[in-house]
């Protein structure tokens, strides 16, 4: 195997990896994936290929529509909401473009593997229709469908009024201290009136097993956990972006893991994703806390507690 073959994956892995995962919304499926593109690449009878980018992309792409298959019969059994798994990157990390936040991956869950793969490759990975075609194996009129089917959907998810970075940030902030001091009223506050909570641990960690629906019962929700826990503060490893949403990977006081991620619609939160299953955490876990980006712990908006 010659040297341009590797370099040529090398380059392209982060990439490809990005596409398995908004196709998947699983880390340790993506790469799976991406190592399996690997092997078949690795084999390949490269005289022939072309263009080895397209080669790859079209590869790996066709590997996720198959386990998307296998995936979604695991998802029809799955207990409680399901959620992406929880994605730490930096900001210039993701090539302008690409970004999609946690709400949009969500939107996609709605859309048939064809539709997701249209809309993924052509609205935000530059894929000309053309090239679409190829890996789908349909015309481009067709792909083109396809992605305007998606986009209906996806449009729907995404908020009316953008909230600023820096402002969403001071609202998570407000948000995650509240919750954790039973803060009633502070939780109402920042919550809107229609908001929803989604927490996923997949049976194997303690969460609503339905959305919890409405500001009310969210707040309602958080406060009587805090007073539960007897009010006790997490250990934040990690404040930021996750998933494109402002949110928080943290260590409750008995050593779990959990994610907050909160979608921001005006002057109010719209909905609050949670994940604790830690099969779901596993790749933040395995990082571990030094090769997490640094944060200061919250500020404290109220010391009220409010039961």
């Amino acid at each position: 195997m010659s040297g341009d073959v590797l370099a040529t994956f090398n380059r392209l892995r982060p990439r490809l990896t990005r596409i398995a995962y908004r196709m998947l919304g699983s880390v340790a499926e993506a790469e799976d994936m991406v190592q399996e593109a690997w092997l078949r690449w690795a084999g390949a009878d490269h005289a022939a290929v072309r263009d080895g980018d397209a080669y790859l992309v079209r590869l790996l792409t066709r590997l996720c529509l198959d386990q998307l298959k296998a995936a979604s019969t695991r998802r029809e059994t799955y207990i409680g909401p399901w959620l992406p798994d929880p994605s730490i990157e930096p900001v210039d990390a993701v090539e302008e473009g690409e970004q999609l936040t946690l709400a949009l991956m969500l939107a996609l869950e709605r859309l048939s593997p064809l539709e997701r793969a249209a809309f993924l490759l052509h609205d935000v990975f530059g894929q000309p229709f053309e090239a679409v075609a190829e890996v789908l194996e349909r015309d481009p009129a067709a792909c083109r469908q396809l992605a305007v089917r998606a986009r209906t959907h996806v449009r729907a998810a995404k908020p009316r009024f953008p909230v600023p970075a820096a402002r969403g940030q001071d609202m998570a902030d407000a948000f995650l201290a509240a919750a954790h001091g039973g803060d009633l009223a502070g939780l109402r506050g920042l919550l809107a009136a229609d908001a929803v909570l989604y927490s996923d641990g997949g049976g194997r960690a303690r969460a609503a097993l339905n959305p919890v629906q409405g500001g009310d019962k969210v707040a309602r929700f958080f406060a009587g956990i805090a007073a539960k826990n007897g009010f006790a503060q997490p250990v934040v490893l990690y404040r930021g972006l996750i998933d494109g949403l402002p949110g928080f990977l943290y260590r409750h006081p008995d050593g779990t893991l959990q994610t907050i991620a909160l979608l921001l619609d005006g002057d109010g939160i719209a909905a609050v994703y949670v994940t604790r299953n830690p099969d779901k955490l596993r790749h933040l876990a395995v990082r571990g806390e030094a090769d997490l980006p640094g944060c200061p712990a919250p500020r404290d908006v109220s010391s009220s507690r409010q039961p």
